[in-house]
């Protein structure tokens, strides 16, 4: 139902999570470097991979190709160099 609260294992800060989908898809040391949507919902654990992969798609951090892949871009590889894998 709408009015029910989130339960608490479903709640995620989304900038947690978004860094997180970042980070996945940016592991060397991670296969495959193309990710399924569902597949990141799963690895990630989160009901709704969509919602968290829009934003940094938005700014350019991933690339989704057609309705079921996402890519990083060369931008989210350059944020990595940058900043590191901050946990």
């Amino acid at each position: 139902m709408r009015d029910e609260p989130i339960p608490k294992e479903r709640s995620r800060d989304f900038g947690d999570t978004e860094r997180d989908v970042v980070y996945l898809l940016t592991d060397p040391e991670r296969q495959p470097t193309v990710w399924p949507i569902a597949d990141i919902g799963r690895e990630i654990n989160y009901f709704d991979p969509d919602s968290v992969v829009y934003p940094p798609c938005r700014a350019g951090l991933l690339h989704k190709t057609g309705d079921w892949f996402v890519l990083a871009t060369p931008a989210a590889f350059h944020l990595v160099t940058l900043v590191g894998h901050v946990v």
